[in-house]
């Protein structure tokens, strides 16, 4: 598993059981807690003067405990402590000392420290962009994926990395998610629908099946 990967790139390991199907009139939220957990993540941003970007960066962070035991929801509450402690919102320690004094503990909370939010302010809202370049594929165009490690975020799945396919759809550019994570700059760029052959992916004895991913072009190359 490489650096910037880590429990949430689940794509094409096994033993995880079937995919659940969302049941006829399931409810958003099954629990009031969840509700607050949802809005909770929203305001860290906000709080943390980060982007979504970056709360997935969050999120991806996060031991398998906390990433899968707690639900989906509970993902998202931990993901939110993480962004508040990145932006020095919150000292580390508070969570844990502020639980255990609401069920009856005597524990001294950390002050609160001084704010290091970073240094953003996006150029639209959303992560559409307009950019100058044409693309560099088109539908049709033989591409791989690239594999590398890089040492932060990225939305390059782990079982498509050397994986050839074609693009079957040519998106709107972008903003980068490896670099606006990290508030590195935006770095717009093209998005393709890449389709990729489930024999490619997954070996010769694999169910016929296509996959279709949404790849930024820094994550392609032409295929050899």
């Amino acid at each position: 598993m490489s650096k910037a990967t880590g429990i949430h790139d689940m794509g094409g390991t096994e033993g995880w059981g079937p995919v659940t199907v969302p049941e006829p009139g399931e409810p958003v939220f099954a629990a009031r807690w969840q509700a607050r957990a949802f809005a909770l993540a929203l305001l860290s941003m906000r709080l943390s003067g980060t982007n979504l970007d970056a709360f997935r960066h969050a999120m991806n962070r996060l031991d398998r405990r906390d990433y899968l035991d707690d639900g989906y929801y509970g993902r998202w509450l931990h993901g939110a402590e993480n962004l508040l402690l990145d932006s020095s919102i919150i000292a580390p320690g508070t969570v844990e000392a502020r639980a255990a004094n609401l069920l009856g503990g005597s524990v001294d909370e950390p002050g609160p420290p001084t704010p290091d939010k970073p240094d953003y302010t996006p150029t639209a809202a959303g992560p559409l962009r307009e950019v100058s370049s044409p693309p560099r594929f088109a539908v049709g165009s033989a591409v791989r994926a690239k594999v590398f490690d890089p040492p932060g975020h990225t939305r390059l799945p782990r079982y498509v990395m050397g994986r050839t396919g074609r693009v079957a759809i040519v998106q709107p550019a972008q903003v980068l998610p490896d670099t606006n994570a990290h508030f590195q700059g935006e770095n717009a760029q093209w998005v393709y629908a890449v389709r990729f052959d489930s024999a490619e992916l997954f070996g010769p004895d694999a169910e016929p099946f296509a996959v279709h991913v949404d790849l930024y072009e820094d994550y392609l190359e032409e295929a050899p």
